[in-house]
């Protein structure tokens, strides 16, 4: 098995295959990341992504093909999610500023003015033209919540095209196995993070065979204003973090685009809620931690931990 590491999309990105031309393809992926990266940041300011934010209030910007289908993906997933996900949170995200240093707890006015800024209602999109306007000055689109399942989909494509019958694709919270390890193992074993742990440490081992492991939790980035904890997932709805008894959400599905929705719809309600909507959904399976330790699982997952 050759690895390449590599720095990118405020991660690290870790792509594991073996082939017999490894190095090659490892090389096109790593061109594809910086590929995609360049046109699909939000934190780049050359980004063709950014282009469309820059013109906010004033006019629709025409786009190519992948970034409008991205887009319109992100969309979709906004609007059936009712808003749990929601790619133009952008402006509430950088109002908190939550994983920065200069992050600060916004007064109750400056986060209503945000919120009439994060209608997905106020984002046309032109599918023959591949235009995407955003209606609003100060609006702006953030594909984070979905961007690096798709990248990961779209790279497990390509080196399964290429032949590529065994691997791992890592970008750091999201994990994506193709085949299974060989030998006399059927599965992968894939660690899930305990929030209450230091980076690395498990709190359960899932196994899985050719699908994908995303999960998303209040630790990673949060910070304490006066006595209160507050985390990165915001509710687009009221403006604030959400607030209920998740610490985490890990769903294992074949494609990381569906695992970073899941998990997204999944860090609102409550745990035991959750729980029982997965378990009524075909192919998406899922694991909970609560906030006071408990592990929640649907009844198909629980035979593979």
């Amino acid at each position: 098995m050759q690895t390449e590491w590599i720095q990118a999309m405020g991660t690290t990105i870790r792509l594991s295959i073996e082939h017999a031309s490894a190095k090659l393809l490892l090389a096109e992926a790593k061109h594809r990341i910086e590929d995609w990266e360049q046109r699909f940041s939000a934190n780049r300011q050359d980004s063709a992504l950014m282009k469309i934010n820059q013109q906010a209030g004033q006019r629709p910007v025409k786009i190519d093909e992948e970034l409008f289908h991205l887009i319109e993906l992100g969309y979709q997933a906004t609007i059936s999610s009712q808003l749990k996900l929601n790619i133009l949170i952008g402006p509430l995200v950088k109002l908190w500023r939550i994983g920065f240093q200069d992050v600060r707890e916004p007064s109750p006015s400056e986060i209503a003015t945000t919120l009439t800024r994060i209608n997905p209602l106020d984002m046309k999109l032109n599918s023959q033209n591949h235009t995407v306007y955003l209606q609003r000055p100060g609006m702006e689109i953030d594909l984070g919540a979905i961007a690096k399942g798709y990248f990961a989909d779209e790279l497990k494509s390509y080196f399964v095209e290429q032949g590529v019958k065994r691997g791992i694709i890592d970008f750091g919270g999201n994990v994506v196995t193709i085949g299974t390890p060989g030998n006399t193992s059927h599965y992968w074993q894939v660690g899930i993070q305990n929030p209450f742990m230091a980076r690395g440490i498990a709190i359960e081992t899932i196994q899985v065979a050719h699908q994908a492991v995303v999960t998303s939790g209040i630790y990673e980035r949060c910070f304490t204003s006066g006595e209160k904890l507050y985390h990165h997932i915001l509710d687009a709805k009221t403006g604030y973090p959400v607030e209920n008894d998740i610490a985490s959400v890990s769903i294992v599905s074949d494609y990381a685009i569906d695992g970073e929705i899941w998990t997204t719809i999944c860090c609102f309600g409550y745990a035991a809620q959750n729980i029982a909507l997965l378990d009524q959904i075909d192919g998406i399976e899922g694991l909970i931690v609560r906030k006071d330790g408990k592990v929640l699982t649907t009844q198909k997952l629980h035979r593979r931990i």
